[in-house]
């Protein structure tokens, strides 16, 4: 799938998909080191600085010489706060044993899919998707197998379609609400009757917290004991480059996953856990000013993209992305893509990244300031007519 033919490389790793959205985005960057003003309206991450209270954490942890080894679980302290945290938005009862600190979400993700999967297990998808996901079920062996959601209906996933694509191979389903690239969230009758279906659910909850015009998350955490939380701080708290993440396990697979990361990545960063202990502590506000500005960015993107004739039937409630649909331009997205970064200087995601229900739509993500916005839009006023010729 990649396009790589050296016989030294594995069967596995010839099946793993590029991510194209982050080709896009280093050919914005490639662009831009030649003097060009590129507007990156493709980029999965905040713009936003990390909370002072956590960069001084971790200051003061280097300082103290937190530089060694940890619990290959996480700080005992780090573990409680994530347990009180979870219980103060998830409403439910977390024990710190069976919280496991990761070095970002990735890992998490990865980790619970090891524990799960043999080779020809079948793993859930609801589709667009994160462009890792299924490369992630193909690196553990597996096998994803997609279930469509459509714009029409908020993307809003069809248990019956799910209950349907189960075979006696399946062994997971994943879920994500907030979900890249749709923005789509959830609502809880479809949590709880996916949760019913009595499957492990890997829970990818890393943007609750940047919700829109009131709306809630609900965790399957609440309805099955065979949830796997994924989450972390790289988006709710701005620190992607602290690489901190974790996961809440079922009881049954703490144990394993503990071994996993004791033979992977042996323990999270030490001093960075620090820093994620003041995040929880102290980082509502940060959060809060971070929810509001996506809003008002939001809000701006939406009705732009609207006007230039993109197809947004419902607006999304979290994260911080819009999927549009740009098929009367072109069904060949990275072509757009491509076209529009190199004739606009605006990057932007390739729908077919994200599934190939998503093929013709473009992702655009407003993790950027309102001014780049208004920029963006008036480039692709100019740039969008010329996809048709």
């Amino acid at each position: 799938m990649n396009g790589t033919t050296d016989p030294r490389l594995s069967l596995r790793t010839e099946q793993i998909a590029p991510f194209l959205a982050m080709e896009v985005m280093e050919r914005g960057m490639a662009l831009a080191r030649e003097g060009h003003d590129v507007i990156q309206l493709g980029v999965g991450e905040p713009d936003f600085d990390a909370p002072p209270e956590a960069v001084r954490a971790a200051m003061d942890a280097l300082a103290r010489g937190e530089t060694h080894y940890t619990d290959s679980r996480g700080l005992r302290s780090l573990r409680e706060a994530i347990a009180a945290d979870s219980q103060a938005r998830r409403g439910v009862a977390t024990d710190p044993d069976r919280v496991l600190v990761t070095l970002g979400t990735s890992p998490a993700i990865l980790m619970a899919l090891q524990v799960l999967v043999n080779p020809g297990d079948e793993v859930l998808i609801p589709t667009p998707h994160y462009p890792c996901y299924p490369n992630m079920v193909v690196a553990c062996g597996g096998v994803p197998r997609f279930v469509p959601t459509f714009a029409a209906d908020g993307y809003r996933i069809d248990v019956a379609a799910l209950e349907a694509a189960r075979t006696p191979r399946t062994k997971a389903i994943m879920l994500a609400s907030p979900a890249n690239p749709t923005g789509a969230v959830q609502p809880r009758e479809t949590v709880e009757a996916i949760a019913a279906l009595g499957l492990p659910v890997l829970s990818d909850e890393i943007y609750d917290g940047l919700l829109f015009d009131g709306q809630t998350v609900t965790s399957p955490l609440g309805f099955s004991e065979d949830t796997f939380v994924l989450d972390g701080f790289s988006k709710r708290y701005a620190m992607t480059g602290f690489r901190l993440g974790y996961l809440i396990a079922p009881a049954w697979a703490s144990r394993a996953l503990q071994s996993l990361q004791q033979s992977q990545f042996i323990s999270a960063t030490h001093f960075v856990q620090s820093a994620g202990i003041a995040a929880l502590t102290h980082g509502a506000p940060h959060l809060e000013h971070m929810r509001g500005t996506y809003q008002r960015r939001r809000d701006l993107l939406l009705a732009g993209l609207r006007e230039l004739g993109l197809g947004i039937p419902t607006a999304p409630t979290g994260a911080f992305y819009i999927l549009a649909d740009a098929r009367h331009l072109g069904q060949d997205s990275l072509a757009m893509a491509t076209r529009i970064v190199e004739q606009a200087h605006v990057a932007v995601g390739p729908g077919r990244d994200f599934g190939v229900i998503a093929e013709g739509h473009l992702r655009f993500s407003y993790a950027t300031s309102e001014a780049q916005i208004e920029r963006a839009l008036e480039r692709l006023a100019r740039a969008l007519p010329a996809l048709r010729s």
